[in-house]
């Protein structure tokens, strides 16, 4: 009897050391095509095709939803690319049938840089159950993947968020012209936009907010080849070597927020930084009102 007491003591200790899973452990949100393969079918996963509708009705992965940057922006505004509000996105999403319960795998062919805009997005609104599926729609078909023209249908359902808003990665522009002499800003744009040599069609005049260090979104990603992440040690010594310390406050920042987006994902995600914010309005916004602070190297403009 004693030796059975014992057995039982021991199977409970050693249950009750067991490694617990951390509440605040990172998730992983990038998933390989054949893990996304395995999970396909089940009814739980709706896949998001994030790219233009014409791409998009040109052909798209089996069985994905189309949506689009404009379908999830606030167009309430002289300038583009606000994130839409809280309501907006449920009715959006209810009508493409999507439940509060799903897990969204989301793709792009512009290396998740479309992706990671929706992936932050649903941040700010608490849904964390969104996979980037690493590579890109041309990845997809280089790997076999099948392709379609047809359509999903969904019934419709009665999406709402079941978290609250996040402010963790987000940052306005009244907060970020305050924070101008103290945080790091980067812009993720190309070289002449943050020069000021060309201004990109939807900003009032060329140039960046003050005090910007310049680190191309692209710099990130594989682009001429397969267009995935490229390895965490050269991410490391890429994004290190400008912004040594992870603890330190960032801001991130591009023309509409979306290659920004991309860098958050990249420095929160996959380097670990803690404190990194994207600015929304980005340069669309700034440019937009003439009593905010400017910098421009270039007396040249371009638009296009």
């Amino acid at each position: 009897m004693k030796s059975t007491i014992s057995i039982v003591a021991i199977l409970i200790l050693l249950v009750s050391c067991k490694p617990q899973e951390k509440v605040n452990d990172p998730i992983n949100y990038l998933i390989e095509f054949d893990a996304y393969k395995k999970i396909a079918t089940q009814p739980e996963i709706k896949l998001i095709d994030f790219r233009k509708p014409k791409q998009y009705n040109d052909g798209h992965i089996p069985n994905a939803i189309n949506i689009w940057r404009s379908d999830i922006e606030d167009h309430s505004h002289p300038y583009s690319g606000i994130i839409a509000k809280k309501e907006s996105i449920e009715q959006l999403f209810s009508s493409l049938g999507i439940h509060a319960d799903d897990m969204l795998i989301v793709y792009d062919d512009n290396g998740l840089c479309d992706a990671a805009r929706f992936w932050w997005v649903l941040q700010q609104y608490g849904y964390t159950n969104i996979r980037l599926l690493h590579g890109s729609y041309s990845g997809w078909k280089k790997h076999n993947g099948l392709v379609t023209t047809e359509k999903p249908t969904f019934s419709k359902t009665s999406f709402k968020f079941k978290n609250k808003n996040s402010s963790k990665l987000f940052i306005a522009k009244e907060h970020l012209l305050k924070s101008l002499d103290y945080m790091t800003i980067v812009d993720t744009r190309t070289p002449d936009e943050f020069s000021g040599k060309r201004q990109k069609k939807g900003a009032f005049k060329g140039g960046r907010i003050p005090k910007s260090i310049s680190i191309n979104w692209t710099s990130a990603i594989d682009y001429e080849d397969d267009k995935k992440m490229k390895p965490i040690a050269t991410l490391e010594k890429l994004y290190g070597t400008i912004l040594p310390s992870k603890k330190d406050p960032i801001i991130v920042y591009c023309h509409t927020g979306v290659r920004s987006a991309h860098t958050i994902f990249v420095l929160t995600q996959l380097l670990g930084y803690e404190n990194v914010r994207n600015y929304d309005g980005s340069w669309s916004e700034w440019s937009y009102f003439n009593d905010l602070p400017f910098e421009k190297d270039s007396i040249t403009t371009i638009l296009k």
